[in-house]
């Protein structure tokens, strides 16, 4: 998992569902002497629609196990995201290897302007209105571990008020 994500992990309770999102499915193949071995990798988004996710990669010799054991990795990497009124609080960067994703706050009604693997990650979290911008890379695996960290450097509204002394709306209005 991403470092930044260490400290940010949230363990759940039972009573709260998560909804997985399949992202991408990849099929492996090694060529041996006895012929080709055929394997997957795929890439599941869990997350609850409001504010918690995780991303997890899960390979196996056939499809659905691959898919299952990436649900069960991603359950185990969750973190909690800053969501202010359906959308993001500050516009944010971020880089992983070689795919670099943008993501900005939107108004109300926008809807989320993503594509692909972006688009999976930002519904499980919750996002309502969000502007995105994957450049770059468009491989799935990078995409959706950068739109993670950029989602991690996010800072919740409420945190930054209280570490500067200031009132609420003195944070967006400066």
């Amino acid at each position: 998992m991403l470092k930044l994500a260490l400290n940010k992990r949230v363990t759940i309770a039972g009573d709260i569902e998560l909804k997985d999102r399949l992202v991408a499915v990849q099929r492996v193949v090694k060529v041996t002497k006895g012929g080709r071995a055929f394997r997957f990798s795929s890439i599941v988004v869990v997350g609850d629609e409001n504010s918690i996710v995780g991303i997890g990669l899960g390979k196996s010799q056939d499809v659905a196990t691959s898919i299952q054991k990436g649900i069960e990795a991603a359950k185990k990497n969750l973190v909690r995201i800053p969501i202010y009124k359906g959308t993001i609080p500050h516009e944010q960067e971020a880089k992983f290897k070689g795919a670099s994703v943008l993501i900005k706050p939107a108004s109300h009604g926008t809807g989320i302007k993503a594509g692909g693997a972006m688009r999976a990650v930002l519904e499980s979290v919750g996002v309502k209105d969000i502007l995105a911008k994957s450049k770059g890379s468009a491989n799935p695996h990078n995409v959706v571990k950068a739109t993670l960290i950029a989602l991690l450097e996010l800072r919740d509204p409420r945190t930054v008020a209280m570490q500067r002394g200031i009132k609420m709306d003195k944070v967006f209005n400066g």
